[in-house]
Protein backbone atom coordinates (compact mmCIF):
# COMPACT_ATOMS: atom_id res chain seq x y z
CA UNK A 1 0.00 0.00 0.00
CA UNK A 2 2.80 2.40 0.91
CA UNK A 3 4.57 1.76 -2.39
CA UNK A 4 1.36 2.42 -4.32
CA UNK A 5 0.84 5.69 -2.46
CA UNK A 6 4.41 6.71 -3.23
CA UNK A 7 3.95 6.07 -6.96
CA UNK A 8 0.71 8.04 -7.09
CA UNK A 9 2.17 10.88 -5.04
CA UNK A 10 5.08 11.22 -7.47
CA UNK A 11 2.65 11.44 -10.38
CA UNK A 12 0.61 14.12 -8.58
CA UNK A 13 3.73 16.16 -7.79
CA UNK A 14 4.88 16.06 -11.40
CA UNK A 15 1.51 17.12 -12.80
CA UNK A 16 0.22 19.73 -10.35
CA UNK A 17 -0.16 22.42 -12.99
CA UNK A 18 -3.22 20.85 -14.64
CA UNK A 19 -5.53 20.76 -11.66
CA UNK A 20 -4.17 24.04 -10.35
CA UNK A 21 -5.12 25.86 -13.56
CA UNK A 22 -8.60 24.34 -13.45
CA UNK A 23 -8.98 25.21 -9.75
CA UNK A 24 -7.83 28.78 -10.39
CA UNK A 25 -10.51 29.29 -13.01
CA UNK A 26 -13.09 27.70 -10.72
CA UNK A 27 -12.17 29.90 -7.75
CA UNK A 28 -12.06 33.01 -9.92
CA UNK A 29 -15.61 32.41 -11.10
CA UNK A 30 -16.84 32.17 -7.51
CA UNK A 31 -14.77 34.87 -5.82
CA UNK A 32 -14.03 37.56 -8.39
CA UNK A 33 -17.68 37.91 -9.35
CA UNK A 34 -18.38 39.25 -5.85
CA UNK A 35 -17.39 42.65 -4.47
CA UNK A 36 -17.13 42.51 -0.69
CA UNK A 37 -15.31 39.97 1.46
CA UNK A 38 -18.58 38.89 3.01
CA UNK A 39 -20.13 38.30 -0.42
CA UNK A 40 -17.11 36.24 -1.48
CA UNK A 41 -17.39 34.00 1.59
CA UNK A 42 -21.14 33.58 1.18
CA UNK A 43 -20.60 32.63 -2.46
CA UNK A 44 -18.01 30.03 -1.43
CA UNK A 45 -20.34 28.59 1.19
CA UNK A 46 -23.20 28.21 -1.27
CA UNK A 47 -21.05 26.67 -4.00
CA UNK A 48 -19.48 24.23 -1.54
CA UNK A 49 -22.76 23.14 0.03
CA UNK A 50 -24.25 22.65 -3.43
CA UNK A 51 -21.72 19.89 -4.15
CA UNK A 52 -23.70 17.63 -1.82
CA UNK A 53 -25.67 14.92 -3.60
CA UNK A 54 -28.38 14.93 -0.94
CA UNK A 55 -28.27 18.31 0.83
CA UNK A 56 -30.23 18.72 4.04
CA UNK A 57 -32.15 21.80 2.93
CA UNK A 58 -33.79 22.66 6.26
CA UNK A 59 -30.49 22.51 8.14
CA UNK A 60 -28.64 24.49 5.46
CA UNK A 61 -31.34 27.16 5.50
CA UNK A 62 -30.84 27.53 9.24
CA UNK A 63 -27.08 27.81 8.71
CA UNK A 64 -27.46 30.47 6.01
CA UNK A 65 -29.75 32.51 8.24
CA UNK A 66 -27.04 32.54 10.89
CA UNK A 67 -24.45 33.59 8.31
CA UNK A 68 -26.58 36.47 7.01
CA UNK A 69 -27.19 37.66 10.56
CA UNK A 70 -23.44 38.00 11.05
CA UNK A 71 -22.17 39.33 7.71
CA UNK A 72 -20.12 41.97 9.55
CA UNK A 73 -18.03 39.14 11.00
CA UNK A 74 -17.25 37.61 7.60
CA UNK A 75 -14.58 40.21 6.83
CA UNK A 76 -11.85 38.26 8.63
CA UNK A 77 -10.81 34.69 9.34
CA UNK A 78 -11.06 35.26 13.10
CA UNK A 79 -14.49 36.84 12.67
CA UNK A 80 -15.75 33.88 10.67
CA UNK A 81 -14.38 31.53 13.32
CA UNK A 82 -16.39 33.42 15.94
CA UNK A 83 -19.55 32.72 13.91
CA UNK A 84 -19.03 28.97 13.59
CA UNK A 85 -17.33 28.54 16.97
CA UNK A 86 -18.79 31.26 19.24
CA UNK A 87 -17.36 29.68 22.40
CA UNK A 88 -13.82 30.04 21.05
CA UNK A 89 -12.92 26.43 21.83
CA UNK A 90 -11.24 25.81 18.47
CA UNK A 91 -7.81 27.14 17.45
CA UNK A 92 -7.81 29.73 14.68
CA UNK A 93 -6.19 27.46 12.13
CA UNK A 94 -7.35 25.03 9.44
CA UNK A 95 -8.01 22.21 11.87
CA UNK A 96 -10.15 24.57 13.93
CA UNK A 97 -11.93 25.76 10.79
CA UNK A 98 -12.74 22.16 9.84
CA UNK A 99 -14.03 21.29 13.31
CA UNK A 100 -16.11 24.45 13.40
CA UNK A 101 -17.68 23.76 10.00
CA UNK A 102 -18.27 20.13 10.88
CA UNK A 103 -20.43 21.28 13.79
CA UNK A 104 -22.72 23.29 11.52
CA UNK A 105 -26.07 21.77 10.67
CA UNK A 106 -26.18 20.58 7.08
CA UNK A 107 -22.40 20.29 6.76
CA UNK A 108 -20.82 16.86 6.60
CA UNK A 109 -17.23 15.68 6.65
CA UNK A 110 -16.64 15.99 2.92
CA UNK A 111 -18.21 19.42 2.44
CA UNK A 112 -16.50 20.80 5.56
CA UNK A 113 -13.14 19.54 4.27
CA UNK A 114 -13.89 20.96 0.81
CA UNK A 115 -14.59 24.42 2.22
CA UNK A 116 -11.42 24.33 4.34
CA UNK A 117 -9.36 23.20 1.36
CA UNK A 118 -10.72 26.09 -0.68
CA UNK A 119 -9.90 28.63 2.01
CA UNK A 120 -6.40 27.17 2.27
CA UNK A 121 -5.86 27.40 -1.48
CA UNK A 122 -7.02 31.01 -1.61
CA UNK A 123 -4.60 32.03 1.13
CA UNK A 124 -1.51 29.82 0.76
CA UNK A 125 0.17 32.29 -1.64
CA UNK A 126 0.28 29.72 -4.45
CA UNK A 127 -2.76 31.09 -6.24
CA UNK A 128 -3.29 34.60 -7.73
CA UNK A 129 -3.36 37.38 -5.13
CA UNK A 130 -6.73 38.65 -6.34
CA UNK A 131 -8.32 35.46 -4.99
CA UNK A 132 -7.18 36.18 -1.45
CA UNK A 133 -10.05 37.21 0.84
CA UNK A 134 -8.87 37.46 4.44
CA UNK A 135 -5.73 39.23 5.63
CA UNK A 136 -5.50 37.13 8.80
CA UNK A 137 -6.01 33.65 7.32
CA UNK A 138 -3.06 31.27 7.87
CA UNK A 139 -0.87 30.88 4.81
CA UNK A 140 0.60 27.55 5.86
CA UNK A 141 -0.01 24.51 8.04
CA UNK A 142 1.96 25.22 11.19
CA UNK A 143 2.12 24.02 14.79
CA UNK A 144 0.52 20.62 14.18
CA UNK A 145 -2.27 22.13 12.10
CA UNK A 146 -4.02 19.41 10.09
CA UNK A 147 -5.64 19.20 6.70
CA UNK A 148 -8.38 16.82 5.60
CA UNK A 149 -8.98 15.64 2.06
CA UNK A 150 -12.59 16.07 0.87
CA UNK A 151 -12.94 12.34 0.28
CA UNK A 152 -15.91 11.30 -1.84
CA UNK A 153 -16.92 8.34 -4.03
CA UNK A 154 -14.28 9.21 -6.66
CA UNK A 155 -11.37 9.00 -4.23
CA UNK A 156 -12.82 5.98 -2.44
CA UNK A 157 -12.98 4.13 -5.79
CA UNK A 158 -9.27 4.80 -6.31
CA UNK A 159 -8.35 3.44 -2.89
CA UNK A 160 -10.49 0.36 -3.51
CA UNK A 161 -8.48 -0.15 -6.69
CA UNK A 162 -5.28 0.00 -4.67
CA UNK A 163 -6.53 -2.24 -1.89
CA UNK A 164 -9.90 -3.97 -1.57
CA UNK A 165 -11.44 -2.89 1.74
CA UNK A 166 -14.21 -0.68 3.08
CA UNK A 167 -12.72 2.77 2.55
CA UNK A 168 -14.38 5.92 3.88
CA UNK A 169 -13.59 9.55 4.72
CA UNK A 170 -11.89 8.69 8.00
CA UNK A 171 -9.63 5.81 7.01
CA UNK A 172 -8.55 7.41 3.72
CA UNK A 173 -7.52 10.55 5.59
CA UNK A 174 -5.82 8.46 8.25
CA UNK A 175 -3.62 6.51 5.86
CA UNK A 176 -2.64 9.73 4.06
CA UNK A 177 -1.85 11.45 7.38
CA UNK A 178 0.16 8.41 8.52
CA UNK A 179 2.43 8.72 5.49
CA UNK A 180 2.40 12.44 4.66
CA UNK A 181 2.23 15.72 6.53
CA UNK A 182 1.90 19.46 6.01
CA UNK A 183 1.66 20.63 2.43
CA UNK A 184 2.30 17.11 1.15
CA UNK A 185 -1.20 16.19 2.31
CA UNK A 186 -2.63 19.02 0.23
CA UNK A 187 -0.96 17.55 -2.88
CA UNK A 188 -3.34 14.61 -2.54
CA UNK A 189 -6.26 16.91 -3.29
CA UNK A 190 -5.27 16.59 -6.97
CA UNK A 191 -6.28 12.94 -6.79
CA UNK A 192 -9.94 13.86 -7.28
CA UNK A 193 -9.28 15.50 -10.66
CA UNK A 194 -7.36 12.55 -12.09
CA UNK A 195 -9.78 10.08 -10.53
CA UNK A 196 -12.85 11.87 -11.88
CA UNK A 197 -11.70 11.86 -15.50
CA UNK A 198 -10.52 8.23 -15.37
CA UNK A 199 -13.68 6.61 -14.01
CA UNK A 200 -16.53 5.25 -16.10
CA UNK A 201 -19.89 4.49 -14.52
CA UNK A 202 -21.05 4.92 -10.94
CA UNK A 203 -21.30 2.99 -7.70
CA UNK A 204 -19.92 -0.54 -7.64
CA UNK A 205 -20.05 -0.64 -11.45
CA UNK A 206 -17.27 1.93 -11.85
CA UNK A 207 -14.49 0.99 -14.24
CA UNK A 208 -11.16 2.72 -14.66
CA UNK A 209 -10.50 4.33 -18.02
CA UNK A 210 -10.08 7.70 -19.73
CA UNK A 211 -13.49 9.42 -19.73
CA UNK A 212 -13.58 12.29 -22.21
CA UNK A 213 -17.21 13.04 -21.42
CA UNK A 214 -16.43 13.66 -17.77
CA UNK A 215 -13.65 16.04 -18.76
CA UNK A 216 -16.16 17.98 -20.85
CA UNK A 217 -18.52 18.27 -17.88
CA UNK A 218 -15.90 20.23 -15.95
CA UNK A 219 -16.89 23.78 -16.84
CA UNK A 220 -13.44 25.23 -16.18
CA UNK A 221 -11.46 22.59 -18.09
CA UNK A 222 -9.43 23.70 -21.11
CA UNK A 223 -11.40 22.42 -24.12
CA UNK A 224 -8.74 23.05 -26.77
CA UNK A 225 -7.90 19.91 -28.82
CA UNK A 226 -4.24 20.25 -27.89
CA UNK A 227 -4.94 20.30 -24.16
CA UNK A 228 -7.47 17.49 -24.35
CA UNK A 229 -4.87 15.32 -26.06
CA UNK A 230 -2.32 16.25 -23.39
CA UNK A 231 -4.74 15.54 -20.55
CA UNK A 232 -5.68 12.21 -22.13
CA UNK A 233 -2.02 11.18 -22.24
CA UNK A 234 -1.55 12.22 -18.61
CA UNK A 235 -4.73 10.41 -17.57
CA UNK A 236 -3.44 7.22 -19.19
CA UNK A 237 -0.15 7.68 -17.33
CA UNK A 238 -2.14 8.00 -14.11
CA UNK A 239 -3.98 4.75 -14.87
CA UNK A 240 -0.67 3.03 -15.51
CA UNK A 241 0.64 4.24 -12.16
CA UNK A 242 -2.57 3.16 -10.45
CA UNK A 243 -2.34 -0.33 -11.97
CA UNK A 244 1.33 -0.65 -11.15
CA UNK A 245 1.98 -3.28 -8.56
CA UNK A 246 4.52 -2.78 -5.84
CA UNK A 247 7.90 -4.18 -6.83
CA UNK A 248 7.91 -5.90 -3.47
CA UNK A 249 4.72 -7.73 -4.38
CA UNK A 250 6.10 -8.82 -7.75
CA UNK A 251 9.50 -9.85 -6.47
CA UNK A 252 10.10 -13.59 -6.51
CA UNK A 253 11.81 -14.80 -3.37
CA UNK A 254 14.18 -17.69 -3.90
Amino acid sequence: MTESLKNIFEFLIENRIYNKELQTRYYSGIVNSQKSKAEKIVSLLYHTANTQSQPKIDYLAEFYQKIYQNTDLLNSFSGFMSVINPNGTEPKNYNGLYNGMREQKGWGEKTSALFVKTIFHLHNKEYPNDLRIWNDAPTDLKNNDSFYLPVDAVIIAIFKKIQSKNWNFKNVNKIIADNYSGKDIEVWDDLWFWGFITQIGTGNDRKMGWNLNKYWTLRESDKSPKMIKEIKNKAEQFLTVLNKKSTLHNKVLW
